[in-house]
């Protein structure tokens, strides 16, 4: 790896990470298409679809540690939430982070796009009042929650992702989850799912270890900065910031697919 190559790397895993600890996701959303496409736009060898998954799984691993335990003063984190939730996803992420090794690329890029496309409709679903909802008064279906975990868990494990980019509009949309908590709950779910995605991942061969170490120190750095600043952002722009980043690169993604 020369200098040049470190650099881009680093640099696509820390603003990917900053961004995705300001919104609770583990940035795989963003991550993925970066280093899909910025390497080779820049004159580098490109990564293939199972290599990006791959340092995707291992990198958002870290990157959710970290913006946990921003969050982990505040009373953001629902224990219940994040026991059903969790323990479904990473069942999910396990079978779709193995299964993955069996997909053509063209085939984690459609799953990958798929679950773009649903996130996008949901975060532009009307959520009015779930911020007006006091955080020791948050109820929900836990068994929908569980199951919807479950599914998400597979598509995320495929990608590399740990699912945030759509647990959370479900959280806010289906589960009427406050914004806050939804941002610091996903970070604590995510991680349980990153670790059944990158099991798979490794267990399989896709992971490159040397891309994967840079973008790992990177969202060590970045990921809790991010999660301070989110916490000091108002909920909507929040909301917004996540709905275009999701509707951007779905575009892209659906661009390249047809």
């Amino acid at each position: 790896m020369d200098l040049t190559f470190i650099i881009t790397i680093f640099l696509i895993g820390f603003i990917g990470s900053f961004i995705s600890g300001m919104v609770g996701i583990g940035g795989s959303i963003i991550k993925y298409p970066m280093l899909l496409y910025i390497p080779p736009i820049l004159g580098m060898a490109a990564f293939s679809a199972h290599e990006v998954s791959g340092i995707s799984a291992i990198q958002v691993f870290f990157a959710t540690i970290a913006g946990v335990w921003a969050y982990r003063k505040g009373g953001y984190l629902n224990k219940t939430l994040i026991i059903y939730m969790g323990s479904s996803i990473l069942v999910g992420s396990f079978i779709g982070g193995y299964g993955s090794g069996m997909m053509s690329e063209g085939g984690i890029n459609l799953v990958y796009g798929i679950l773009a496309a649903i996130a996008v409709v949901l975060m532009f679903l009307p959520k009015k009042g779930i911020d007006d909802i006091s955080l020791d008064q948050v109820t929900f279906n836990k068994w929908l929650a569980a199951g919807l975990a479950f599914i998400v868990g597979i598509g995320a494990g495929v990608v590399g992702a740990a699912g945030a980019f759509i647990l959370v509009p479900i959280m806010l949309v289906v589960l009427k989850i406050p914004t806050r908590m939804t941002i610091a709950t996903s970070l604590a779910i995510t991680f349980i799912s990153s670790i059944g995605a990158t099991v798979g991942k490794i267990t399989t061969d896709q992971v490159l270890y040397g891309p994967a170490a840079i973008m790992i120190v990177a969202s060590l750095l970045a990921s809790p900065l991010g999660a301070k600043a989110g916490q000091k952002v108002n909920t909507k722009i929040l909301q917004v910031v996540l709905a275009l980043l999701i509707l951007g690169t779905s575009i892209k993604i659906w661009m390249d697919i047809l």
